[in-house]
């Protein structure tokens, strides 16, 4: 019997998410076009409904097709709108005197929908901005039908409480979760007191980066941009990569399987988020609640805890 991807409720809005999501940064350009079809109708059959798409290109910089390709792909399977979830990436460098909106419909143009149903801003790199701007515009894209739910990318604790103090003052909907980098090595943020505070409160996380790039599944010299390095413990991580793979094997079970495993015990993650351009790969990611079933969540935690890397590398309050 085939194991079927669970789904969670995105924070208090209707939205049901699977607890594993496929993402699109330099994923899609670099796949056979009929394999990525394939992969991606494999993972709707095996329950797998939230796909988070970005448009990647910036200003002088290479032009990037992965989130018109996964356009074409999903109409090329054909998958009834209702029926899967699509997570977009705003960027606050972009947001002007139309706030997000040019670049949301630049979005639905590419990936050829008419609504998403997730909007996730980008990392807070800009300080003219006010948040009470950034939450009215969203709450404006959310009253014209454009999008139904969003949160944020790496953002602070301080800041997400700000955003949802906001939108509480003005009855209007705040951030739902936030896509926060937690991994086997990555933990300090997600793990710490002030995020825990926010996760009693209802709001919740989306795992990312929870493979570093491959590094971790032991592809240690990965062909393609991965994520950034908060706290400068990329070496420390490689250094491990080895005594991960050899509990793998105790365990019966892939590095890869055992690290998607570990952020699955999170009680406030709603969906991992995994960069699969294999089919395979699929499957192996899904095999990770099958690892979890059989070995359990406190168990496995401890299993894990020697490589927590970034303990004393990074603020439990975030960027």
């Amino acid at each position: 019997m085939h194991t079927t991807v669970p789904h969670r409720r995105i924070g208090s809005t209707d939205l049901e998410a699977s607890a594993l999501s496929l993402g699109s940064w330099h994923t899609y350009d670099r796949v056979d076009f009929a394999d990525a079809v394939a992969m991606v109708r494999h993972a709707l059959d095996r329950g797998v409904n939230l796909f988070d798409v970005g448009v990647y290109g910036f200003p002088g910089a290479p032009p990037t097709f992965t989130d018109v390709i996964w356009g074409a792909i999903m109409r090329a399977i054909g998958p009834p709108r209702e029926d899967f979830l699509l997570s977009a990436k705003l960027w606050i460098e972009g947001f002007g005197s139309r706030g997000f909106r040019p670049q949301l419909e630049n979005t639905l143009l590419r990936t050829g929908l008419d609504h998403a149903d997730l909007v996730i801003l980008g990392d807070l790199r800009r300080d003219d901005v006010p948040l009470d701007d950034l939450v009215g515009d969203l709450a404006e894209l959310a009253r014209d039908g454009l999008i139904r739910a969003w949160g944020v990318n790496n953002w602070s604790a301080p800041n997400i409480h700000a955003l949802r103090a906001i939108a509480d003052r003005d009855g209007i909907p705040g951030p739902q979760l936030a896509q926060l980098k937690y991994s086997v090595a990555r933990r300090s943020i997600p793990d710490g007191a002030p995020f825990a505070e926010l996760f009693r409160a209802g709001f919740q996380m989306e795992a990312s980066d929870v493979l570093e790039g491959g590094i971790l599944a032991g592809n240690t010299t990965p062909g393609r941009a991965i994520g950034r390095d908060p706290g400068g413990i990329r070496e420390t991580i490689l250094a491990a990569v080895p005594v991960l793979t050899d509990l793998a094997e105790k365990l019966d079970t892939t590095p890869a399987q055992l690290c998607i495993a570990f952020t699955l015990t999170h009680p406030a993650n709603v969906s991992t988020l995994v960069g699969a351009s294999r089919l395979e790969q699929v499957e192996q990611n899904i095999g990770a609640f099958d690892l979890l079933a059989r070995v359990g969540s406190d168990e496995l935690r401890a299993l894990v805890e020697p490589f927590w890397a970034d303990r004393d590398a990074v603020s439990p309050e975030g960027p």
